[in-house]
């Protein structure tokens, strides 16, 4: 029996340490606890051990090593380790997940970082396989591979980084004004909707500012509560997407948003990106909708892109800004195709 929960990424270390490594004692490897699972992100909790949670390992080896490898861990590891079983799921594999590096990558990314990284590469890869590769922990890494790709992926190149955050700032620019066009013909449920689209849009830029991969919906407040200065940036964004649904409710929306705006903008303009902007906010048009004119942030970025590659890409951003079905961002080889075909690449 359990007397604790024991974290995801702790219980891992311990697992490599303690068990793994004695089994492959004089075998070259690399080892971590990267790629899906909330244990990656450090967002697990006892709730997260219901399925597929456990010890785990993600183990490189070279090609030649790989069957005595996998014959060492079927044959030495325990069926329970720290009170947890050592099978994942209802296949009865274990948790010890034992590949080369550059199959791994390709597999999980659709490209192997230790290759080199292109524009491609970048802008196919949804934020969560980021974060998944570039967080976690490395236990070992005798092969060098991990430390090398980690360090590839850590965070876009700096023109590559503009283009991203202008097709942020861009999602904005089409929506700012539609909480107030929705209420002021009485649509305060499209009000409520639009503003908690905005929200989330924002969440994302401010983490993507703060060089933070935004992880899917399920831990995207998690990860905005956690970078530094985002407390009343969420305070705001919560009273905006909870304001009472009723008559001039999209007031108060505009009112909350309208803090958050200014909040980002003054972020943009301490990080130097780009050229500082006005934060101040102004009528849409003739209409009294508050808004940020967030276009002109995204103009700003643009042209400060010195690369005549990446100033010629169309004006869509990366996968997760064009496309938000997750059976398209769970699959490699289909966000390739589809960034490749959007960006004409």
């Amino acid at each position: 029996m359990m007397s604790s929960f024991i974290p995801g990424l702790e219980l891992s270390r311990t697992f490599y340490l303690q068990v793994v490594r004695p089994l492959v004692a004089g075998v070259p490897h690399s080892a971590a606890l990267i790629g899906a699972g909330s244990e990656v992100l450090a967002f697990d909790t006892e709730r997260s051990t219901d399925h597929d949670w456990g010890p785990r390992v993600v183990l490189f080896v070279t090609l030649e090593r790989t069957g005595q490898v996998r014959h060492a861990l079927d044959e030495g590891l325990p069926e329970v380790f720290c009170g947890y079983r050592t099978e994942l799921g209802e296949s009865g594999s274990h948790g010890v997940q034992v590949s080369q590096a550059s199959t791994w990558f390709t597999e999980r990314l659709g490209f192997d970082p230790l290759a080199g990284v292109g524009v491609l590469d970048w802008l196919s890869t949804p934020w969560q396989r980021l974060a998944e590769v570039t967080s976690g922990e490395v236990f070992h890494d005798g092969l060098n591979v991990l430390e090398p790709a980690r360090a590839a992926l850590r965070w876009y190149p700096p023109d590559l980084e503009r283009y991203v955050l202008a097709g942020q700032w861009r999602r904005l620019a089409r929506q700012e004004a539609f909480p107030g066009r929705c209420g002021e013909v009485g649509d305060e449920l499209g009000s409520a909707l639009v503003t908690a689209e905005l929200a989330r849009d924002l969440m994302c830029l401010w983490l993507l500012m703060r060089r933070r991969y935004p992880p899917y919906a399920k831990w995207l407040g998690s990860a905005f509560g956690r970078v530094s200065g985002a407390a009343e940036a969420s305070e705001e964004l919560a009273a905006a997407v909870s304001a009472e649904v009723g008559a001039g409710a999209w007031r108060e929306r505009h009112r909350h948003l309208g803090v958050v705006y200014r909040r980002a903008a003054a972020l943009h303009n301490r990080m130097g990106r780009a050229a500082a902007l006005d934060d101040g906010l102004r009528d849409h048009h003739r209409r009294p909708f508050p808004v940020l004119d967030a276009g002109r942030f995204a103009e700003a970025l643009h042209r400060a892109i010195t690369d005549t590659r990446v100033r010629a890409l169309p004006r869509v951003g990366s996968i997760d800004q064009f496309a938000h079905s997750t059976d398209l961002l769970t699959d490699p080889r289909r966000c390739r195709a589809a960034t490749r075909a959007v960006l004409d690449l």
